[in-house]
């Protein structure tokens, strides 16, 4: 395939060279003389291990030549791969400007092309610029209602790191591609002919995934830094060797080093993370250490507790259900519970609440919480329903707190239309319902409208 690359630094010529390697014609381009002058000499314009031989062979076999005439190579090209820099503005706002220029140019040439032009936007970019910059940019000409309508941009974010970027690259955990709607279009066959090679799957989402995806990964890796540092700080005033204490914690590969707690929706709660948690910024404030990091985490917490309040609707609609209380599914354990926290606000607010959670129930059966309910939250327990079916019959709005299928099938089958806000963040309960109400209709059952069905967090 002939690819054509715009923006010659680190992600570039890196990718230049990949390309090159693995067959494609690539023309290399940029405005800065000196960096064309370089790969169409075959030499990189970075340094990085392996790339000197990796450019030098594929310039040998004519398969890279690099141009600061933008327009001809896309003419000469069928598809051109965006890597031109987006440094960080006096605001702290990135810089696109190379950015828009780029697509400007590009969109030009394809103007005068017959065959179809794909233009891949590797450039790490805020979530919206797909949508927002480059395509009303590449075709100015369309009205912005059909700029999706075969939409011929790509998002593929790189995760190359300096000093193995190559190894990087043959070798990713995974190859995202973001697209207008989503899902594998009319660029599949460019993208996987492009990409499919150093993968064996492709992962497309929308636009606004792809390019967050990268901002995210690296603002994750940033916290683990500051936070192993946070954690080497504190261990040495305590004359604990921090390095040895690190090593015993990522041995945990089931909660620490894992998927675990990865996944958007409530606040934590419980009688173990806020309660270590202060008291770990506790010893370090009585040892002189500051932990920005960690003092923020409750910060946090709270800021979240208050979205998710703020996600259940109070226009009008007085009569509200919870189905959850303690922190965990599963449990009866109700310290620090942000769901607890949630009701008593709604409740302040005069809401009419009312709770399912099973475990509560047998709690206040077998008296095995009763005490702590009795002293902490009598106002609660008053507020218990039996069943779902009771949760429903009172709820105008229904706030999800759990994963319950009892719950999603009671909804159907009550023919209740409540409003759904589903605090997990998940998502899931939108397309579960979706499903569930298809398979309704054709039973001639109720049916949920998925218009009454909101997420939160």
């Amino acid at each position: 395939m002939k690819v054509s690359v715009f923006g010659l630094g680190y992600v570039g010529c890196v990718t230049a060279g990949c390309l090159g390697r693995e067959g494609h014609e690539v023309i290399g381009v940029d405005v800065v003389a000196s960096k064309v002058e370089k790969l169409a000499a075959g030499r990189p314009t970075v340094v990085e291990t392996g790339l000197d031989d990796l450019i030098g062979e594929a310039h040998q076999q004519g398969r890279i030549t690099a141009t600061t005439d933008g327009m001809a190579a896309v003419l000469a090209s069928n598809a051109s791969i965006i890597c031109v820099g987006t440094p960080t503005g006096p605001d702290g706002n990135l810089d696109l400007t190379a950015l828009r220029q780029t697509a400007q140019l590009i969109g030009q040439a394809i103007r005068e092309k017959m065959d179809r032009h794909v233009v891949i936007l590797r450039s790490t970019v805020p979530a919206g610029t797909a949508e927002s910059v480059v395509l009303p940019v590449l075709h100015p000409e369309r009205p912005a209602s059909h700029l999706y309508q075969d939409s011929d941009l790509v998002v593929v974010p790189e995760f190359l790191r300096e000093g193995c970027a190559i190894s990087d690259y043959y070798g990713p955990l995974f190859v995202v591609v973001g697209s207008a709607m989503g899902k594998p279009d009319d660029n599949q066959e460019v993208v996987q002919g492009l990409f499919g090679g150093v993968t064996d799957r492709l992962r497309w989402v929308s636009f606004r995934e792809a390019e967050m995806l990268k901002g995210v990964c690296n603002a994750f890796h940033a916290l683990k830094v500051a936070f192993a540092n946070e954690v080497g700080a504190l261990s040495s005033a305590l004359s604990i060797d921090g390095q040895s204490l690190m090593a015993q914690f990522v041995q945990d590969r089931k909660l620490n080093i894992s998927p675990a707690y990865l996944r958007p929706g409530l606040p934590f709660g419980g009688s173990c993370l806020p309660k270590d948690l202060r008291m770990i910024v506790q010893i370090a404030a009585r040892a002189g250490v500051d932990l920005p990091l960690m003092r923020g985490i409750l910060a946090s917490n709270e800021a979240h507790l208050k979205r998710a309040i703020e996600a259940v609707p109070k226009n009008g609609h007085a009569r509200i259900g919870l189905n959850g209380l303690a922190f965990k599914a599963g449990t009866d354990d109700l310290r620090e519970s942000p769901i607890v926290l949630i009701a008593e606000h709604l409740i302040g607010k005069g809401y009419d609440v009312k709770i399912h959670d099973p475990a509560i129930r047998s709690s206040l059966i077998n008296g095995t919480n009763q005490d702590y309910i009795q002293r902490h939250i009598p106002h609660l327990s008053g507020r218990m329903v039996h069943n779902v079916e009771e949760l429903i019959h009172h709820s105008d709005v229904l706030v999800i707190m759990r994963e319950d299928d009892q719950l999603l099938e009671a909804i159907l089958e009550s023919g209740k239309q409540p409003i759904i806000v589903d605090l997990r963040g998940q998502n899931h309960i939108l397309k579960r319902l979706t499903e569930a109400r298809k398979r309704s209709m054709a039973a001639g059952k109720h049916a949920v409208k998925e218009s009454l069905i909101v997420g939160a967090t």
